[in-house]
C-alpha cells in the first residue's frame, strides 16, 4: 500500500539522512556504535504494552501541551511496567528528535527497558544512528521499502543487537514480513500490524480481526494505532496479539502510569482466558 503521505515522508527521511552523512560518514557512526553496551534486551510476557512518546501527529494534533514533562511521562511508563517506550523522532510532522530518544534511553536504562526509535527510517545509517543514541530496537515500515532495503536494515539490526518492529498496513505486508523473518534468527522481531488508513489517516479497528488469521505465526505481534482503552486491549488479546503500541491514548491520559499497568492487566487476562 502507498500514499502521499508516505510518500513524503520517506522523501524527508532520505532528505535527513544526507545531511546527516556530511556531518558524519557511516564508518564513522559505526566505529561508535559497535564499541557501546548492548542496549536493554525486551522481554515479553503473555501480553505486553510498548507506550509511546508522541508529542504530536498529523491525525491527532498536539499531543504536548505547554509544561509537558517528557521525562515524567517515560518514567511513568517504565514504573507501569511498559515492556519498552517508542519515541518519534520525525520532526516535521511529529516534532520529535534524536535527543529525546537518547534522553528517554538514560531514563529507561536503570530500569533495563529499551527505547525504540520510531521514524520513517529509509536507510541503513539510520539503524546506526539509533543505536549511537541509545536505542534498544527501531521501527521498520514494510510498505515503505523495498525487500533489498529491508534486508540491509534488518542485517544492521542483527549486528548491533536491536529488535526490530516490523510494521504492516495490510496482508500483503504480513506476507513479506513471514517471508523475510527466517533469514534474520539472530534478530529479536516483531511484526506489528497498524489499522490506520494510510489514505484518509482514520483508524479502522476490524482491521486487527480481519487480518488477524493472516498474522506471521512465527513472530510475536503488536496492535498498532486505534487502541483507547482496557476493552480495546482485551479484544486484541484476544484474537492473538502479543503486544500493542499505545501513544495517543497514553499522551490524553493524566495518569500515564495507571493506564499502562490497566492495559497490562487487560491483555494479560484476556490472554490467558479460553478462546
Amino acid at each position: 500500500m502507498s500514499s502521499d503521505f508516505l510518500q513524503r515522508m520517506a522523501r524527508s527521511s532520505r532528505q535527513r539522512v544526507l545531511e546527516a552523512r556530511e556531518r558524519c560518514s557511516e564508518a564513522e557512526l559505526l566505529a561508535r556504535a559497535r564499541p557501546l553496551p548492548r542496549p536493554p534486551a525486551l522481554k515479553l510476557g503473555t501480553f505486553d504494552i510498548i507506550a509511546e512518546l508522541k508529542l504530536r501527529s498529523p491525525a491527532a494534533g498536539t499531543l504536548a501541551g505547554a509544561g509537558f514533562d517528557r521525562k515524567a511521562q517515560i518514567e511513568a511508563y517504565a514504573r507501569g511496567g511498559a515492556a519498552a517506550v517508542s519515541i518519534l523522532t520525525e520532526p516535521e510532522q511529529f516534532e520529535g528528535c534524536l535527543g529525546y530518544l537518547q534522553e528517554a534511553a538514560d531514563l529507561l536504562a536503570p530500569h533495563g527497558l529499551p527505547a525504540m526509535r520510531k521514524d520513517f527510517l529509509t536507510d541503513t545509517y539510520q539503524v546506526v544512528e539509533a543505536r549511537v543514541a541509545g536505542a534498544g530496537g527501531v521501527l521498520l515500515i514494510v510498505t515503505m521499502l523495498t525487500d533489498s532495503e529491508l534486508e540491509a536494515m534488518l542485517a544492521a539490526v542483527e549486528e548491533l543487537g536491536l529488535f526490530a518492529l516490523l510494521e504492516a498496513f495490510d496482508g500483503t505486508d504480513l506476507e513479506r514480513i513471514a517471508k523475510l523473518a527466517p533469514s534474520f534468527p539472530e534478530a529479536t522481531l516483531l511484526a506489528g500490524l497498524n489499522s490506520r488508513n494510510l489514505k484518509s489517516l482514520e483508524v479502522d479497528f476490524e482491521r486487527f480481526v480481519e487480518l488477524a488469521g493472516s498474522l506471521p505465526t512465527m513472530l510475536p505481534t503488536v496492535a498498532e494505532s486505534g487502541i483507547g482503552g482496557p476493552d480495546d486491549v482485551r479484544r486484541i488479546a484476544g484474537l492473538g496479539y502479543r503486544l500493542a503500541l499505545v501513544g495517543s491514548a497514553l499522551m490524553k491520559h493524566g495518569e500515564p502510569e495507571s493506564a499502562v499497568r490497566a492495559f497490562i492487566a487487560a491483555g494479560r487476562t484476556a490472554a490467558r482466558s479460553p478462546r
